[in-house]
């Protein structure tokens, strides 16, 4: 694994705007913009997987997106391979899709269901690689074979497949057009367990196979601990937390990475049980009016007077890792 970053992300912010036209000059700007992405910056280095996770709703699919332009960004910065993304224009950008796909969350929304699964994957191949319709046709069936599909499943249609079969379509899609970086966006929430496992082997052998390097989004913790070289713990449009995979889920530093490493389920050996999980207070801000300063202060059981009116900085507690927590500040003063 290279410690060169492949993709360098900068104060990269992304605003919704609720209100438009008429309604927003009736009633103005403030209170009407959901700050999904809000001054994120980190570095992914060629050939590794960086895991995010978060609560439902903290901004990682968006992230994902934006990073890839699906998403126009509100701010920041993005470099891809030193390029960046911003620069370009639509032949620009139609060129560097061929080097950044995306895997989607949903298998069954996320193809064309009047599509046979030919056209589906044979698509990008066309329209990226220029290739013609009898390189297409063998082009396909070698990245179906790669995910474990057949040349039987070509001229199928998405409703005539299970769960882990669309999922796989959806793989070979991204992998068709021969990417270096590829963005997981919870390619297995909807799977049942079983198949859970099988996708995530699939997606780990293609790694070694192709030297892709992964954004791996999901807001399970066991996953993200499987799969991940490096873990970012995403809160309320902000990351509040990097470092190795190991470090960060053994000995997390940030409150909030604290409660959800308690939230997760365990067996109690000596009761036989399950343990209770650690509850925070309070509810999850609107990111139409997130907090000042940090913004877990209004949960946070640990929090400070100067929680509530300053931002953190990203302190290094250790060699890697790092937290964006006042804590830990006051420890490095």
């Amino acid at each position: 694994m290279s410690t060169a970053p492949i993709l360098s992300v900068r104060r990269l912010r992304k605003d919704f705007d609720l209100r438009r036209g008429l309604r927003r000059l009736v009633h103005g700007p403030e209170g009407y913009t959901v700050h999904a992405v809000d001054d994120v910056s980190f570095d992914v280095r060629r050939g590794e997987t960086l895991g995010v996770i978060g609560e439902s709703g903290c901004g990682k699919s968006t992230l994902g997106r934006t990073i890839l332009r699906l998403h126009e960004p509100s701010g920041g910065e993005v470099r891809f391979d030193g390029v960046d993304l911003a620069t370009l224009d639509a032949a620009g950008l139609k060129a560097m899709r061929r080097r950044m796909q995306i895997i989607f969350q949903d298998p069954y929304a996320s193809l064309n269901p009047r599509r046979t699964v030919e056209q589906i994957v044979g698509r990008g191949l066309r329209l990226h690689a220029g290739a013609a319709a009898g390189e297409i046709r063998s082009r396909t069936e070698a990245i179906l074979a790669r995910v474990g599909l057949s040349t039987a499943h070509l001229r199928r249609y998405p409703h005539q497949f299970s769960g882990g079969q669309r999922q796989r379509i959806g793989i070979a899609r991204a992998l068709a057009v021969g990417p270096d970086f590829v963005v997981c966006d919870e390619p297995v929430s909807a799977l049942d367990v079983s198949i859970q496992a099988q996708i995530l082997a699939l997606l780990g052998e293609l790694k070694r196979e192709l030297g892709l390097t992964y954004l791996f989004i999901s807001h399970d913790l066991s996953v993200v601990a499987h799969v991940s070289d490096r873990v970012a713990v995403m809160y309320l449009g902000r990351i509040v937390e990097i470092g190795p995979a190991r470090a960060l889920l053994s000995r997390p530093a940030h409150p909030y990475t604290q409660a959800l490493l308690a939230a997760v389920p365990r067996v109690a050996a000596a009761a036989g049980g399950e343990t209770r999980p650690a509850r925070l207070a309070g509810e999850i801000p609107s990111p139409l009016r997130p907090p000042p300063g940090c913004r877990f202060h209004t949960r946070c059981p640990q929090a400070m007077a100067r929680c509530r009116s300053v931002v953190p900085q990203f302190v290094e507690v250790a060699a890697g890792h790092l937290a964006a927590c006042h804590l830990h500040g006051e420890k490095a003063a």
